[in-house]
């Protein structure tokens, strides 16, 4: 009767961000590949660790990787795209794909890298198989292997993860016309049949293998591939199907028929699909619960969840795996660094390591050991003590949130009208230059903000080294030409966290880092109570900007569905509701810097496409009150006033309307690595409003030729009128050198002149 306790994943960026800052030492030359392997094997046996001294039945091992563990999946399989084969795989090749090769790496004019997109509906992302019709695929990656021997020489009991074969295809895309990325499964499934034979002759029992997908809405063909798949799979190494995000309910009738051996689901997602999942679930098959919330930082009811399981436990017998929903990758590492956080508060969280512990002692429990039984309960009681708190609801908050009307979500004139007046007030040329608003985030700024946090300066020595740096990004754009400026964010850590340390209702972390993708992680704040502004944030910032330049200065804040997607939310309360009180607050900051002469005010909203529900079905819900969120924040804008919202790494087919519905002057969105193709729902659809569509990829060490740009700019052209053009970067420059980013805005510039004389004659 004893139940299994696992975890889908862990994070491997270690407790201080050890591989991030391995990483970029060795992508600047600083150290050996040994010691970035060195590194990684660190964080590895760690983690291994912690899962065995917490008592788990088996640790995780796949779940590392180097940059994106579908990146990984890519290697394993062959998988590579043409320009980036060069013999036989290595790490180098890895990173090539993952952030291009720039031209003063290679004898070459530069190798792109693969598109980037985020990871369902998280603020991960992923590097995006790509394929073509005469794909092949052979297991030419150890990695895997390599780290599943490490664990079982340090004596760990190992269940490695692996993508599933229709996940990886589905979450691909193809790069010749009209094919069916579908014909490559035979292929495709070939290599998994190669991966799990030298899994099973390295004694490996279980494979964890991640269909995520199923929690989609997939059509006919998509969904019935998973019989002919598994059927093909069906061997020696027993599989776990693994879904998450989402309930899989409405296809549980095609799961069961599967040949696997057992399935997770995430009951904290979708806690209504375990009734009917156990209805149908197999004699023979396991079922693992996914109870400790991998994506969110409240500690978990453990007395609860003794309670929910005890009668799924009597029912399954040793049957019964208990896990975190997802891979815990999503959660911060170690809660016990937080020495800043009110005692009380720091009681209502738990990050990684806490759930490495919760996920051992519900399992204990279950499995009737008294301890552990007394532990769960004495576990819970922040969480109701916290249910009974003052200091969670606001009445000021709860009373402005009834005065939510469409009227206050609507700007007082239509775009034409607001188009019009903006032309006069503004003086803007053809085809305006600007950025998506940071620019490098030096290490000069990074020392100063660190020795102000320690006491080491004042706040008023703080605020003139910020100063200097704002006068430097003012006086660096003026040089290159741009039309529309930026202050450069010199003052801001991270576009939300800065607002969530400037708003009440939010608890900051010193060390909560979570990783984005490759060595970029972020350090989401997290909603404790009703939220609200008591005072300007950017206001002052961005006016004396403003004084140093007679060109438009771009006031810069980030949008409310955003805020809501990249921190950490409550669980007592909607998403909704969170978005809301957070619209109010950033109206409240719109209202501040046009009153302060800023005319050009960018809302960002990057994460609006990543909310969506996984399930078409409560896609408009979700629309619905995410547009009426940002309206409400730009709704108290002047007709002369030009509001600018920036979008990047979406798929904008399926929400393109709601993107028209934000009402919002000009958009600027990632395209540069789609090579604009992005643009075609705009074009479909006849987006009526400016758009500016990203003529370089940021992310990427590569500075693009002014011909680059033209040419994409041309091709922009085509989709969209070139009066409504703007030319812009595709995201903002935080992370990259100045050295590059000058040479980058320079060709920008260029191309725009080129461009403008080219089109007017």
């Amino acid at each position: 009767m004893a139940v299994t306790t696992h975890i889908l994943g862990f994070p491997r960026i270690g407790e201080k961000r050890e591989l991030k800052f391995a990483l970029e030492k060795y992508w600047r030359g600083e150290v050996t590949q040994s010691q970035l392997e060195e590194t990684g094997a660190a964080i590895r046996h760690e983690n291994w660790e912690l899962q065995a001294d917490n008592h788990l039945s088996y640790v995780t091992a796949g779940d590392f990787a180097w940059y994106d563990h579908v990146l990984t999946t890519s290697l394993l399989l062959g998988h590579i795209p043409a320009r980036h084969r060069q013999g036989s795989p290595t790490l180098d090749t890895l990173f090539q794909v993952a952030r291009g090769q720039s031209q003063h790496t290679c004898d070459c004019h530069g190798v792109a890298a693969s598109d980037m997109t985020k990871w369902f509906n998280t603020n991960y992302h992923y590097i995006v198989p790509e394929f073509s019709a005469d794909d092949t695929f052979d297991v030419t990656w150890q990695q895997l292997f390599d780290e599943i021997g490490e664990a079982q020489q340090r004596g760990h009991s190992v269940k490695p993860v692996l993508l599933g074969p229709l996940s990886y295809l589905y979450l691909g895309k193809s790069v010749d016309d009209g094919f069916d990325r579908l014909t490559l499964l035979p292929r495709l499934i070939r290599a998994y049949q190669k991966i799990l034979a030298q899994l099973s002759q390295q004694g490996v029992t279980w494979l964890q293998i991640d269909e995520p997908i199923l929690a989609l809405e997939l059509d006919a063909d998509w969904l019935g591939s998973f019989k002919l798949a598994y059927e093909m799979l069906a061997g020696d190494v027993k599989l776990l199907l693994t879904t998450y995000f989402d309930g899989i309910s409405g296809v549980i009738d095609d799961i069961v028929a599967l040949p696997v051996n057992g399935l997770h689901i995430d009951v904290v997602s979708a806690a209504d699909q375990l009734s009917p999942v156990l209805a149908k679930l197999p004699a023979d098959w396991v079922l693992s619960l996914g109870v400790i919330n991998g994506r969110n930082v409240w500690r978990a009811d453990l007395a609860a969840l003794l309670k929910q399981l005890e009668p799924v436990h009597e029912q399954l017998g040793d049957r019964l795996w208990v896990a975190s929903s997802c891979s815990l990758l999503h959660s911060p590492v170690d809660l016990a660094p937080e020495t800043q956080m009110n005692a009380d508060v720091k009681s209502w969280f738990a990050f990684a390591r806490q759930k490495v512990k919760e996920t051992g002692l519900l399992g204990a429990a279950l499995n009737g050991n008294p301890e552990a039984i007394e532990f769960c309960h004495q576990y819970s009681q922040p969480i109701e003590a916290r249910k009974a708190s003052q200091q969670v609801h606001k009445p000021q908050v709860q009373a402005r949130l009834k005065t939510i009307t469409d009227a206050l979500a609507t700007r007082t004139l239509p775009y034409e009208a607001r188009a019009k007046a903006q032309k006069s007030a503004l003086g803007l040329p053809f085809l305006p230059t600007t950025t998506i608003g940071s620019f490098p985030q030096t290490n000069d700024i990074r020392q100063q903000r660190s020795a102000f946090k320690q006491g080491k300066i004042t706040e008023s020595e703080y605020e003139e080294s910020l100063k200097a740096h704002i006068r430097d990004a003012v006086e660096r754009q003026e040089a290159l030409g741009l039309d529309v400026l930026v202050h450069g964010e010199a003052e801001r850590n991270d576009m939300v966290e800065y607002f969530a340390g400037h708003l009440t209702g939010f608890q900051t972390t010193q060390f909560g880092w979570v990783q984005s993708y490759g060595s970029r992680c972020v350090k989401p704040a997290i909603v404790v109570t009703d939220i609200e502004r008591d005072k300007p944030i950017t206001v002052s910032w961005s006016q004396y900007a403003q004084s140093l330049t007679s060109k438009q200065m771009k006031g810069m804040l980030t949008g409310p569905v955003t805020i809501l997607c990249w921190t950490f939310p409550r669980e007592d309360i909607s998403r909704k509701e969170i978005a809301q009180q957070l619209a109010l607050a950033l109206r409240d900051e719109v209202d501040d810097l046009q009153e302060a002469g800023i005319n050009i005010i960018q809302i960002d909203e990057p994460a609006i496409r990543e909310g969506l529900p996984l399930k078409k079905r409560d896609h408009q819900a979700y629309l619905d009150w995410a547009v009426q969120a940002f309206r409400i924040s730009a709704s108290g804008a002047k007709p002369e006033t030009q509001i600018h919202t920036h979008m990047c790494y979406s798929e904008f087919n399926e929400i393109i309307e709601s993107v028209a519905a934000l009402d919002a002057d000009v958009i600027t969105i990632e395209t540069s690595r789609s090579n604009m193709a992005l643009l075609d729902a705009f074009e479909k659809f006849n987006y009526p409003n400016e758009i500016g569509p990203g003529v370089y990829d940021i992310h990427s060490p590569n500075i693009p030729t002014e011909a680059w740009i033209v040419d994409l700019l041309k091709k922009a052209a085509e989709a969209i009128p070139a009066e409504r053009l703007w030319v812009n970067p595709d995201c903002g420059l935080k992370t990259r050198e100045w050295a590059e980013t000058e040479a980058s805005l320079k060709n920008m510039v260029s191309a725009a002149k080129t461009l403008r004389q080219e089109l007017a004659g």
